[in-house]
């Protein structure tokens, strides 16, 4: 049944795109029609390189200078041991263990119940979007459709059969840049959520400032932080220099390993709202579709700094960015009322 909706979404998408070539002057233009639906646009853009939670207010060309130094220090971080109070920290890069790629009913019946517009694993957001009930994660499909998960916290740079799954009670996948995500949504046949997409289904039904509310509970989402940034404790361990962490240090898969950083998908019950949509503040950021790159909702360590709860939006980095809080989760067309 899957295989059979996976190829009709398949095509759908493929014939969207060839719309979307022929009329590529209007997504901009309906963009502008939603401009305020999305708080807190890119109106500092041209001047964005202020330092965002996450540590990273590099230049451009200081981003470019570091590049290279980064993925050697993420290379060998890999291999690295790091004693910690408990003992030796070593990055694990094994995939966990799901066998099931889909969530089974009992999974998410009761949420708000099945809709037969969208696939079991999503939900249906102002009668028009389906929407990720979960951050997602990832799994690599290979020759003859065997499928593995993938490692949450392993780059997926050079990586083929990369499809993107959203499922309960699994570390969601960080790590990821804009166009990596794009990809692994399309693979599945959706695509990343728009703007105005992804801010409806975070406010929920009632349009709120948080997903369970207009007022921030704390402990409710996973945006609590911890007491030591997570970059600078890796840095530390790993004995790499301190000066250069901000630079070389934020895609080291340890990160995302460390206790009080990354939960598993709904693991905070409480983050969520009438849509049964899940973490869409705080845990990861969340990529969206916008071609000059954009994330959404904050993450682990903070969901104040660029917009309270929904409002949260990161707008300094490119679409090929990518560090350990950097998430998404896909969107689709939901199908029509017959």
């Amino acid at each position: 049944m899957f295989d059979r909706w996976h190829t009709r979404r398949v095509t759908r998408i493929g014939q969207r795109e060839k719309w979307r070539t022929a009329f590529g002057f209007l997504p901009a233009l309906l963009l502008g029609c939603h401009a305020s639906v999305v708080v807190n646009p890119r109106t500092e853009r041209e001047t964005a390189r202020a330092v965002d939670a996450s540590g990273a207010n590099a230049s451009m060309s200081e981003r470019r200078g570091a590049a290279t130094r980064g993925a050697r220090a993420e290379a060998a971080g890999v291999a690295a041991i790091a004693d910690t109070r408990d003992g030796a920290l070593r990055p694990s890069l094994t995939p966990e263990r799901n066998p099931s790629l889909t969530p089974r009913r009992s999974e998410w019946t009761g949420v708000l119940g099945p809709s037969a517009r969208c696939p079991p694993e999503m939900a249906l957001v102002l009668g028009e979007v389906c929407v990720d009930r979960w951050e997602a994660s990832l799994v690599r499909v290979f020759t003859g459709g065997r499928q593995e998960s993938w490692p949450p916290y392993a780059s997926v740079k050079g990586v083929r059969g990369i499809r993107a799954v959203s499922r309960p009670g699994v570390t969601p996948q960080g790590y990821v840049s804009g166009e990596q995500a794009d990809r692994a949504c399309a693979a599945s046949g959706k695509r990343l959520c728009g703007a105005a997409e992804w801010d409806a289904a975070c406010r929920g039904p009632r349009q709120q400032q948080f997903p369970y509310g207009n007022h921030r509970v704390p402990k409710s989402c996973n945006d609590d932080g911890r007491a030591r940034h997570p970059v600078a404790e890796v840095t530390e361990k790993l004995g790499l220099p301190l000066d250069r962490m901000w630079y070389e240090t934020m895609a080291h898969p340890l990160i995302n390993q460390l206790e009080g950083t990354v939960t598993k998908t709904g693991e905070r019950s409480a983050c969520t709202n009438g849509f049964g949509v899940f973490d869409m503040v705080g845990n990861l950021h969340e990529w969206i579709d916008d071609a000059e790159g954009t994330f959404r909702g904050g993450f682990f360590m903070d969901t104040r700094r660029n917009g309270e709860g929904c409002d949260y939006a990161t707008t300094a980095h490119a679409r090929t960015y990518h560090d350990y809080s950097t998430g998404f989760r896909c969107c689709l067309d939901a199908d029509p009322v017959e």
